[in-house]
This record gives C-alpha cells, sequence and structure tokens, in this order.
C-alpha cells in the first residue's frame, strides 16, 4: 500500500506581513496505511517468515516534501507488539508519535492499530522509518523522501531520476528468537549471514548472482542515490566500481560536495549520492563492506547490486568491482568523514549556537553484569552490558513519556548526571573499577531554550569500538571530534563552529571523542542510543526531556487520544 490520499491544506505554521498582505504557509497532508504482519522470504538458500509493513523488505517508501504533515496508520498483524519510528524527523511539540517503545508509547498490540501523525518542519532530503521494538527494525524499515518544497529545488543541478537504496542484514534465523536467546544467556548476539541492498544480499553471496538488485541508468545522465544504512550492528563503505560519487546531504541535510570513490556510513545513518554514467556502457557493481574497528563478533561478508547501461553493448564475463577500504581501515573512515561540512550557504543556512548553558560529559562503554556461579554466556560467564555515564538503561514497562506527562511515579528518575561517577584514564588502562555499571531508568531534564553541549567520551572499557550516538527530536552540529581523552581548554580550540554538519546520528571515534551542540527548543520526551543495536540492548541509552515553555506553542501538545495501552 502506498499513500493513499494526500490533499493540500493551510498549515499555520507562522504568518508574514509584507507589503500589507498576510501570507500563510501551505503544506500536504499524506495519508498511508502499514500492515505488519509475517511474509516468507527466501534468500541465501533459506526460506523463513519475517515480519514486515506491507509484505515488503525493505518497507515502502513515503515521500514528502519539506513541512508537511503524514498521518500513517499501523495495524499489527503480527505475533508481538511494535512501534515505528521516523528517523531524523524532529516532530515538533510532538513525542507521542516519535516512536521508541517504552520511551515515548507503549506498543501496538496484536490486532491493534495506531495512527501516527509525522510532522515534518525543516528536514529536507532523505531519512527512514523503522520499527524500535527489540530488533524487528532488521526487517520493519523504508525509506522518507523529503522533497524541497514548491517553487524551489536542489542546490545543485536537478538529477535526471532518483533512486533509494536500502543497506541492510539478512538473518537466517528468526531474529526475535535470536535476540531473545542473546538476551536470556548475555552472551553476544549471533552476527548476520549477508548484507543486502534493496533486499538481496547480490554477488557474491550464495544464490544470490541472479536475484541482485539492478539500476538502470542512460549513459550521460546524473543520478541521485539516496542511500540508507538501515544495518544492525555494522558501518560499511560503499562504493560503485570505475565511477566518482558526490555526496551532497547527510541526514536530510546539505553538505558541500565531497567528491570520493567511497563512503563510509554508519547505522542510523542517510547521505545523499550523486552520480554520473560517464563510463562506457557496461554493468558495474555496486558495492557495501562492513568498517568495524572491535574484536566483538561482526558479518564479514559483502553485498552488491548492479549498476546497469542502457544501450547495445556485450555482456561482460567479469563485472567491474570497486576497490574498497579494508574493514579495520580506521584511516580511511576518517579520511571521508572528516571532510563532512554544512553547506552553509544564504538558501541554506547553519545557526550554530556559541553560549553553552547545559553541559554534558557522557562516558560510552561496553560493560558487564557479574552473574552468579559465571552462569551466563559472556566474558567470564558475566552477561554483556553497555552504559552511558556508567549507567546501564532498563527499559521501563510503563513509557516515559506518559509517566513525565502525567507525573506517574516509580517509572523513571530524573537523576541522570552531567558526568561520569569518576574521572579515569578514559581511552587508556582503565583496570576493572569501571567494568561494572550500575542499573537505573534515568533521565536528564533540560530548560526549554537551553543552548546544549554533549561531549560522548569512547572508552576503553570493555569492548571498544566507534559508536553511532542518534538523538531523537533534533538535528545537533557535530561541532567537534578527536581521539584520546577530551580536554575542555585544548580540545575545544579544534571546534569548527561556522559550518559544521547538522546532523541526527555521529560516529564517537574507537577510544575518542565526539561533541554536539543544540538548542533545546523541542519540548518533549527524547531517546538518546547508540545504533548499533546489540549495544541499545544492553543498556546504552539515555532519555532527555527538554521542559515546556512559557506558552502553549513552546509545551508539548496533549496526548492522542488512541494510544496504545500499557500493560
Amino acid at each position: 500500500m502506498g499513500s493513499t490520499k494526500t490533499s493540500l491544506v493551510l498549515g499555520f505554521l507562522g504568518f508574514l506581513f509584507l507589503d500589507s498582505l498576510l501570507f500563510c504557509s501551505a503544506y500536504n497532508v499524506h495519508h498511508y496505511s502499514f500492515l505488519l504482519r509475517e511474509t516468507n522470504f527466501t534468500r541465501l538458500c533459506t526460506t523463513k517468515s519475517m515480519f514486515t509493513v506491507n509484505g515488503q523488505w525493505p518497507g515502502p517508501t513515503i515521500h514528502v516534501r519539506k513541512g508537511d504533515k503524514a498521518f500513517v496508520n499501523v495495524h499489527n498483524n503480527g505475533d508481538y507488539g511494535v512501534t515505528i519510528h521516523w528517523h531524523g524527523v524532529k516532530q515538533p511539540k510532538n513525542p507521542w508519535s516519535d516512536g521508541p517503545e517504552n520511551i515515548t508509547q507503549c506498543p501496538i498490540k496484536p490486532g491493534k492499530n495506531f495512527t501516527y501523525e509525522v510532522i515534518f518542519s525543516d528536514e529536507e532530503g532523505t531519512l527512514w522509518w523503522h520499527a524500535h521494538s527489540d530488533w524487528s527494525r532488521a526487517t520493519i524499515h523504508g525509506a522518507i523522501v523529503i522533497l524541497p518544497e514548491i517553487g524551489k529545488t536542489y542546490p545543485f543541478p536537478k538529477p535526471y531520476a532518483e533512486q533509494v537504496l536500502i543497506l541492510a542484514e539478512w538473518f537466517n534465523g528468526d531474529v526475535k528468537e535470536l535476540i531473545d536467546e542473546a538476551t536470556s544467556t548475555g552472551g553476544d548476539p549471533t552476527p548476520s549471514n549477508a548484507y543486502a541492498l534493496n533486499g538481496q544480499p547480490g554477488f557474491p553471496n550464495n544464490c544470490s548472482n541472479e536475484t541482485s538488485f539492478r539500476f538502470p541508468v542512460q549513459y550521460g545522465k546524473t543520478y541521485l542515490l539516496r542511500l540508507v544504512n538501515a544495518g544492525m550492528n555494522e558501518e560499511m563503505f560503499f562504493g560503485i566500481a570505475k565511477h566518482n560519487i558526490t555526496v551532497v546531504a547527510q541526514d536530510a541535510a546539505y553538505i558541500k560536495p565531497i567528491t570520493t570513490s567511497y563512503i563510509m556510513i554508519t547505522p542510523g545513518q542517510t547521505m545523499d549520492i550523486l552520480v554520473t554514467a560517464n563510463q562506457a556502457p557496461s554493468y558495474y557493481y555496486m558495492a557495501a563492506s562492513p568498517f568495524f574497528d572491535s574484536s566483538a563478533p561482526y558479518d564479514a561478508t559483502n553485498t552488491s547490486a548492479i549498476l546497469q547501461y542502457t544501450g547495445t553493448y556485450t555482456i561482460p564475463t567479469n563485472i567491474s568491482y570497486p576497490t574498497l577500504p579494508n574493514v579495520t581501515d580506521k584511516a580511511a573512515a576518517d579520511n571521508f568523514t572528516t571532510r563532512i561540512r554544512s553547506l552553509a550557504s544564504a538558501e541554506h543556512p547553519v545557526h550554530v549556537p556559541k553560549n553553552v548553558t547545559t553541559r554534558i560529559f557522557i562516558t560510552v562503554s561496553v560493560n558487564q553484569i557479574v552473574c552468579a556461579n559465571a552462569s551466563c554466556g559472556g566474558p567470564s560467564g558475566n552477561r554483556l552490558s553497555a552504559s552511558l555515564n556508567n549507567i546501564s538503561f532498563v527499559t521501563p514497562s510503563t513509557d516515559v513519556l506518559q509517566a513525565y506527562y502525567k507525573s506517574l511515579p516509580n517509572v523513571f528518575d530524573k537523576d541522570f548526571p552531567n558526568l561520569p561517577p569518576y574521572k579515569f584514564n578514559f581511552t587508556g588502562d582503565v583496570g576493572n573499577n569501571t567494568l561494572y555499571p550500575s542499573l537505573g531508568t534515568k533521565a536528564r531534564l533540560i530548560n526549554y531554550g537551553d543552548v546544549v553541549e554533549i561531549v560522548y567520551q569512547g572508552t576503553n572499557v570493555g569492548n571498544a569500538e566507534n559508536h553511532p550516538m542518534h538523538l531523537h527530536g533534533f538535528s545537533f552540529y557535530l561541532v567537534g571530534k578527536g581521539y584520546g581523552n577530551f580536554d575542555l581548554t585544548n580540545s575545544t580550540k579544534t571546534y569548527n563552529l561556522i559550518d559544521p554538519p547538522e546532523v541526527n546520528t555521529i560516529g564517537v571515534p574507537k577510544n575518542g571523542w565526539a561533541a554536539i551542540r543544540f538548542v533545546a527548543n523541542n519540548p518533549g520526551v527524547w531517546f538518546m542510543h547508540c545504533h548499533l543495536e546489540r549495544h541499545a540492548s544492553w543498556g546504552m541509552d539515555t532519555v532527555l526531556i527538554v521542559k515546556n515553555g512559557p506558552t502553549n506553542e513552546t509545551s508539548i501538545r496533549p496526548p492522542p487520544a488512541n494510544l496504545p495501552i500499557c500493560s
């Protein structure tokens, strides 16, 4: 099912008096229906039933323009509860439709439905939606295409055509059973069996050559690829054989164009990429391979699709394959990510906040929880865990948003700390004194209008690696990043306050730090977590609550009447 209805309405988003005329903004309203159900799929010569939207993997693409609104009615015909998150959509004053399970809503139970009101504001480019319950997002996800407002265009020549490309992971087993088993034993979840581009593993995977996704192109034309990393646990390199690509946007915000032979994209991120079909007409592989800088188990396979020129020519016996960096090539990853800068033009300006009023320093760690008699499946018979500021998040049974809005007791605590419990050599010899976290459901309250700086400090506790951190409800400026321990005096001297990228997901370097800034102008309850799914499952999460401002226009909207019931 696609969009069933689109209508033009007057949106009272603000008025402008100009030459004695009254103007008001207008936006389109779109209606979608998502039917969640089990569907059989065959990949790698293995057939299984998996949880999907409308029987598709990946799911349907939502198409809107900047400032539009979409109502998505989600019918759950599956076997267990689920929620949907609109990744990167800020949802002004509307956390009720943000989606993370037991954070802003309880799950939609089997046989029930819930209509999300998805409010777009200043986003423009590519975002995505996905399930936000356990590991359901492995199979329940799709793209969101946000076109410019009517009468406006891209800040680059209009491409001849566009194509969504979604990177994902294929598991031969049932994904829910895999994470339930890992949760039960306390060990590492089983890695995926393959990656996929638009649902197909492609060459060189078993039983996959004939079903590779193919993208037809005409010689001399330029195309816009809307790339989404919907993968679960691995960052990815991506490139196209014999073709340079030009990255023009990340996380639905334009950047200064970067021409390159490859990119590195973390789970949760999106990138808009231009490619010109300027090579000899033939077949060329588009491929992705993992970037993984840890000793944890991971999927070491590659995935590919085919860029297929139209016209008459001899089909190659051996299709050209892109040369991508090695799986552990940190320098290659940095060489790409350090080039990303906001476009910062007159038409697409940046507004980097300068006068910070709230500073939060967060250590990001993989930990362990002691099990009696060494009875668990993690290191030394312990249970694997993860934490922010040495607190491993415990998901409550009643969602935090309702508890906050209705002042319900004993659901969460309001004392997530501004600093870790003690300072240590975060990226050096950490010893064992930081290995074992405390457990809690803690949130950090922030005043409306505060200028917030968060420094994420990666640590050498447990198994150090790159952590893609995602914040709901906001885009933020990545003003700085580096290796080693953050230092308030010296590290801040390296900040980019001129044209930092405005994003919703950033990679905190292995044994390094990343600093972000944003204005807390969106009241609500907003989840913050690592987008490596195994880390989020282990507790690398917390909640930011932006308090109401002084007016109705700066306060959380009332809840919808049909919120799923908690039980």
